[in-house]
């Protein structure tokens, strides 16, 4: 990057959701007044994730945004992936039961789904994270991370979101819905693709930014 260019002053995050964009700016070292919610962009658009894979999707709605804001923006887009299921529910991960956001009915879906195909059925799964980054001059960048697991029969924890109370990482005895928050954002597939992305938010953004 040309060290005479103006480095830009904030970006904004493609998502409403303020428990990841809490752990975002956590994980990117971005501070409250550089990564800032859509909501801050009243009308942001909600496009149609139709991608096939998560980058695509994360792409589609940091160009959007970007595309309505005239500013840099930022978005991701993850999901589980389970071995038995030949990858579901994937980029569908929100949807799955086929409606947004419904956390308990993707839950139980998924169940019933894995149950169907009788109890040797592999649990070996991983959540998927892509982040995309672009700019109002038509600069893009792309990061992803992945954590191993696998699926309990029934969820544990409070904590969390979407499919954390059914998934125990590698290595650990906790799911993500019982894991502390710090200790999540050390090995998350969302805190692997943010460190992949750190040093250009570094470069772009300045070295006291993405510490």
């Amino acid at each position: 990057m040309d060290c005479a260019a103006p480095r830009p002053r904030r970006l904004v995050r493609a998502s409403k959701n303020p428990h990841k964009l809490v752990e975002l700016r956590t994980l990117c070292g971005l501070s409250g007044e550089m990564l800032v919610s859509a909501l801050e962009t009243p009308g942001a658009p909600d496009p149609d994730e139709n991608g096939a894979t998560f980058i695509e999707n994360a792409l589609i709605k940091a160009r959007a945004l970007r595309d309505f804001s005239g500013e840099w923006a930022l978005a991701d887009d993850s999901g589980l992936c389970v071995d038995a299921l030949g990858g579901a529910p994937g980029v569908l991960s929100a949807r799955y039961c086929g409606r947004h956001g419904c956390d308990g009915d993707n839950n139980r879906k998924l169940l019933d789904d894995l149950a169907a195909l009788g109890p040797k059925a592999s649990r070996l799964c991983h959540f998927s994270c892509a982040l995309a980054l672009v700019s109002p001059g038509g600069r893009e960048f792309a990061a992803i991370g992945h954590c191993p697991g696998r699926l309990l029969f029934s969820g544990r924890g409070s904590d969390g979101f979407g499919y954390d109370p059914l998934f125990l990482p590698d290595g650990r005895d906790k799911t993500f819905a019982e894991l502390p928050r710090e200790e999540k954002c050390r090995f998350s597939h969302r805190a692997v693709a943010a460190a992949a992305m750190r040093p250009v938010i570094r470069a772009l953004f300045g070295p006291g930014c993405a510490g």
